[in-house]
């Protein structure tokens, strides 16, 4: 996990591409106006995601002869590939751009320091993981490797990449081609020198933050940054403060995909902004979520040797958990030196999900690693969530007893929470709604790994179980995103169902998946990693989501049946192959009910759980109305 950012400052933006109605602003100084967010206030909040290593780099942009655009690194030479030491610049400086990284180092051998720039002059930040798409050593830092790989590519951006770059016997990749073969989830900026193009953009399900401001009256320059600081909520939480609405709106989740930012001399010194197509079809198909068997004929839905046999539905079965184990595996890879005692934990509720990847977890770890299992309550031991946890981890040591399995539990008083809350409100920005806020705090919390273990002592030879203080060490997170999603968990989904059967169900699903990115996983990324760890989501590797797609809708669930035995009834037959029997027939539960902060919430905010039914507990934090 890392923190990227970018500040482009002296440079008109043309949005039209993306925003027909967009009006370009006038071009600004950054100094001329007072601004709501100040590099300092960005490089905090990174530095929180990537605690390892801060750094930033700046290219100065110049015009040469009123139509050339040639660049410079502020305060060195200029590149090899760039500029010559005779150049001169009739305009002057023109505009500066401000590449920002923070690592949180989980690959390679060496540690590295970001912005990477290489001898050409590209510069790169990178927040991700390669999982699969191109060759990868054991021992290699995915950042180095695809800087490289970014290097060799060519200096396109529009159509007649094909013509131009595919006529010799190699390959030669565009940047979106290169980056459309990438399997895992990234946000990235780079600056390509031959081309003078800022590319940018995240993976196709947004597994990864990254935020945009683009250039208003309010704040001239063009800002991205994988999370908000503190400082763009503060004024704007002020009820009294003016024009706030618009401020709330500072920040806006960049949508998924490939984008360049051109720069031209001969109009004033203008950026144009272009979104490239994903040229990868296996990843078309994933965005595109389409399903290959939706409404079943009346027969499918007998039991019945002629129609789907019952072994084939065991192979079936054990295809969705090959697929899964397989998608942990490749998340549990990293090298030795950065291991501790537990190097991966889970966000564990004791519920379906998070038993599945504890005890995938537990096949791929080496046994002598610990496994931390969170637990946030605001309710003590009295939370569902905690109930529920207790017996998963007695479950998961009945399955693997070698294993030690720490279950920490987080207990949290929401009442005292004040500055704490404040915190998550900047890392959910631009998510507002209550609803938002109390998940982020649960997530934030349980993401820290503060908390207790239960522990058996013997006292005079009567074992007792006593709380002792413990903090997880790990940094990566196992989450469960996505398998609600993907196998009808909501109970909008049951809801859909009911309304429009199998049909109906299938869009709600799909409308779930293609939002994913914008109604929780930015959020969710944000508030994991400000505690310095790595959310990581095996139920969204790009192979396993498409083995569901091409599974029939009626055996991913089966909504006719009751909660817990129908709704992701797939997930129900993988947790009982893992001998996760008592697992296998829990209801939903999301973690904000689970964990009962929902409920403190609405005393807190509205004085009852009713008053916040009627209020509507979803609705905007701040309302300028």
């Amino acid at each position: 996990m890392c923190g990227i950012a970018l500040i482009v400052s002296g440079v008109r933006i043309d949005l039209s591409s993306l925003i027909p109605s967009h009006v370009l602003t006038a071009n600004y100084s950054s100094d001329s106006a007072p601004l709501l967010v100040s590099i300092d206030d960005i490089k905090a909040a990174l530095r929180k995601r990537g605690p390892d290593s801060l750094g930033s780099r700046s290219i100065l942009l110049h015009a040469d002869e009123g139509s050339i655009i040639r660049s410079s690194m502020e305060g060195e030479p200029t590149s090899e590939c760039g500029l010559t030491d005779g150049c001169v610049f009739n305009n002057g400086l023109v505009g500066k751009a401000l590449f920002i990284g923070a690592t949180l180092q989980l690959r390679g051998v060496y540690p590295i320091t970001q912005p990477l720039v290489d001898k050409c002059g590209n510069i790169f930040v990178y927040n991700g993981e390669v999982f699969g798409g191109f060759e990868l050593g054991s021992e290699s830092n995915d950042t180095e490797v695809l800087m490289q790989s970014l290097g060799k590519c060519c200096n396109c951006i529009s159509r007649e990449h094909d013509d131009a770059c595919s006529s010799s016997h190699n390959k030669i990749y565009s940047v979106p081609e290169l980056l459309s073969t990438i399997k895992g989830p990234w946000a990235f900026i780079y600056w390509q020198e031959s081309s003078k193009t800022i590319w940018f953009g995240r993976d196709g399900l947004g597994r990864r933050s990254l935020l945009v401001h683009w250039p208003s009256l309010k704040d001239p320059r063009l800002i991205f940054s994988s999370v908000s600081p503190p400082s763009s909520i503060e004024e704007c939480s002020d009820p009294g403060y003016e024009n706030q609405q618009s401020e709330l709106n500072f920040w806006e989740e960049l949508p998924c995909g490939v984008y360049s930012l051109s720069m031209s001399a001969s109009e004033n010194f203008l950026g144009r902004v272009k979104r490239h197509n994903w040229t990868n079809p296996f990843l078309e198909e994933l965005i595109k979520w389409e399903r290959c068997f939706v409404e079943p004929k009346p027969e499918h839905l007998i039991e019945s040797p002629e129609v789907f046999s019952r072994e084939q539905q065991g192979l079936l079965h054990q295809k969705v958990l090959a697929a899964l184990k397989e998608s942990v595996r490749r998340r549990t890879i990293f090298s030795g030196h950065h291991l501790d005692n537990s190097p991966v934990s889970v966000l564990f509720s004791g519920g379906l999900d998070s038993m599945i990847l504890a005890a995938l977890l537990d096949e791929c770890l080496d046994p002598k690693y610990e496994i931390d299992l969170l637990n946030v309550s605001f309710d003590g031991h009295l939370a569902p969530d905690r109930i529920s946890a207790r017996a998963g981890v007695n479950e998961l040591r009945k399955i693997s007893c070698l294993r030690r399995w720490n279950l920490v539990e987080i207990d949290a008083d929401l009442s005292k929470l004040t500055l704490e809350t404040k915190q998550v409100m900047s890392l959910i920005n631009p998510s507002n709604t209550y609803m938002d806020l109390n998940i982020g705090i649960a997530l934030w919390l349980a993401a820290s790994g503060d908390g207790w273990l239960s522990e058996e002592v013997d006292m005079n030879n009567n074992p007792e179980h006593q709380r002792v203080k413990y903090k997880s060490d790990s940094r990566i997170l196992l989450v469960g995103s996505g398998a609600d999603e993907q196998c009808a968990g909501y109970g909008r989904h049951r809801t859909k169902f009911r309304q429009s059967s199998w049909v109906g169900l299938n869009e709600e699903m799909k409308l779930d998946m293609q939002r994913i990115w914008k109604r929780n996983l930015g959020r969710d990324d944000r508030c994991i990693a400000d505690n310095g760890k790595e959310a990581r989501f095996p139920f969204l590797d790009e192979d396993v989501i498409s083995l569901l797609l091409h599974i029939p809708l009626w055996e991913i669930a089966d909504l006719r049946q009751p909660s817990g035995v129908g709704d992701k009834k797939i997930l129900r037959e993988v947790a009982r192959m893992l001998q996760l029997h008592e697992a296998a027939v829990l209801p939903k539960r999301a973690i904000q009910f689970g964990s009962r902060i929902a409920r403190e919430s609405n005393r807190k905010n509205f004085g009852s759980n009713r008053a916040a039914n009627q209020a509507s507990a979803g609705s905007a934090l701040f309302n300028p109305n």
